[in-house]
This record gives structure tokens, sequence and C-alpha cells, in this order.
């Protein structure tokens, strides 16, 4: 039987002040668990050696270690190739694409809009796949269709410079479509009156697009390129099931190369400062990317 007191014990334990915090508190102590324990764990992870099993202090050693290291040097060279090509690449296309499904002339929008979302529904591993099949020099559909039209085949995944633009184009036909489906969102936020009121002023489409679409799209520019540049500095997936790395670490990622370490030779304490080495890097590239974007 329920008395007045504890009644009126639990009207005291569960205010309209702290409800929302008591509420939270599953979440916070799952996130601590899952999430926070292993940073911290990894952490002082990057700070020791593996040593006959065993996991032994070992101070700076694992960065200095990886200041030195050529292959790591490489790998981030990769990564950053990579980067710079693809990420202007992809946002330049998906900037077109969210133009062209925002026009009012395009018939069977929803189709098309669709038809360029559907890439990032299929799995990483899956579209790696398809694409290292399409790819293959000998039995690859891309190489048919050049012969077809009397040109060489293009040795795609087997010579160190197409290695690179298949993983760029695997990459951009994959994420495209859902940046492209960002900046429509976007786009569609932007008060018609100033197309209106430019068009009184005088100014053609392009002008249009300059100082009216663009300015518009800066919020959502800024998104994309902070998450691709994040996406990107993580790469592992497209470069492992394409070409693992190759031809001679051609393609090798920062992120394959962490896995290596730790998956291949079990080195965690050396794959943890590869991780926090790129966690750094992670955050001065998203802050300054922020920080340009204000100042504009």
């Amino acid at each position: 039987m329920v008395t007045r007191a504890n009644t009126s014990s639990r009207k005291h334990f569960l205010t309209q002040r702290n409800a929302p915090y008591i509420f939270l508190l599953p979440m916070v102590l799952l996130y601590g668990v899952f999430k926070i324990c292993p940073y911290l764990y990894s952490a002082w992870l990057s700070f020791t050696t593996n040593q006959s099993g065993k996991q032994l202090f070992a101070g700076f050693d694992n960065y200095t270690r990886l200041f030195k290291d050529q292959l790591f040097w490489k790998a981030l060279g990769n990564t950053a190739i990579i980067l710079v090509i693809q990420v202007p690449l992809m946002l330049f296309l998906a900037i077109l694409l969210a133009v062209a499904f925002n026009s009012a002339f395009l018939k069977l929008r929803s189709v098309f809009r669709m038809g360029y979302f559907l890439p990032i529904v299929m799995g990483l591993v899956a579209y790696g796949i398809l694409f290292k099949n399409m790819l293959d020099a000998n039995s690859g559909v891309v190489n048919y269709l050049l012969e077809l039209i009397h040109l060489k085949p293009v040795p795609w995944l087997t010579d160190s410079t197409w290695a690179k633009i298949s993983i760029i184009m695997a990459m951009t036909w994959h994420y495209t479509g859902q940046n492209a489906i960002i900046y429509l969102a976007q786009l569609q936020s932007i008060p018609t009156e100033l197309y209106e009121a430019a068009s009184v002023d005088g100014a053609n489409g392009w002008w249009k697009f300059r100082s009216v679409t663009l300015p518009g799209l800066r919020p959502a520019i800024l998104l994309t390129t902070v998450l691709s540049t994040i996406g990107t500095l993580q790469l592992f997936d497209e470069p492992y099931v394409l070409t693992n790395g190759g031809p001679d670490n051609a393609t090798l990622t920062v992120g394959m190369y962490l896995y290596m370490q730790g998956f291949k030779y079990f080195d965690f304490g050396y794959a943890s400062a590869i991780g926090y080495v790129m966690l750094i890097i992670i955050v001065g590239l998203s802050v300054t990317q922020f920080w340009i974007q204000r100042e504009k």
C-alpha cells in the first residue's frame, strides 16, 4: 500500500527542474561506459608498448617512432592527395545536382532525387566490390566499353596513379547524392523574393547563382566540407576493398595503416598513437574550416 509519505518523497525527488537530467542519466552512463572509457583506455595505450604479451609504459616512444615512420608519412600523403582532389570535386558536382533538382523546369524530380540518393544506401563493402569488378583490367565492363570504341584498356587498379583515380571515382559516385540532398534542403530555405529582386535588378542566371544561391548555401557548404574532410581522413573501406593499399602502397591510407598496426601486427600502442595524431589533425582542420567560413 502506497502511503502519503512515499508519494510525497517521489514528488520531491522527481521535479520539473531535475526530471530532464534524470531521464538523460541512462544515456550519459551508457555514453561514458562505451565511449569515454574506451577513449581514455586508448589514450593510455598510446603511451605503452607490448612486450611478451604485457603492456608496459613507454612514454612518448610511440609518437617519436611515428614521426620517423616513412610509411606513415606515405599513407598520410596518399590520404591528403585523395582529400584535396575528391572533396572539392564531389561538393562541386553536388551543388550542380542540387541546383538542377531545385529547378522548376525539371520533370520527374522525385525520381531523379531518389536515383542519386540510392548509392548512399548501398553498403561500403558492397559498392567497393562492385567497382572492383567493373574496373578489373581483364574482365571489367569499363575496359570492355573502352575497347569497343578502340581505346586501350586502362590499368585502373594496378597503376599507382589510376588506382588513386579509381578510389576518387568510387567515393564521388557514392557520396555526391547524399551531399546534393543536403544542398537541396538548404536551397529550398532560400526565400524566392531574393531571386525576384535579383531579376528586377537585371541579374542573369549566373549572377543569381553567385549572389543569391552560393551565399544561401554557405551553412550547408561548411557542414559538408567538414564532414567530408573528416570522412576522407578516416578513409579505409574503399582502398581496402579496391586495391588493398596497392600497388606498392600507392593507395595506403592512414586508416588502413592504423588497421594494419592494430589488427595485423597487434601493436595496439602504436595504432592508438596513430589514431590520436589523426584526431589532432582532424580537429585542427575542422576548426580552421569553421574559422575561414566565419571570416567570409
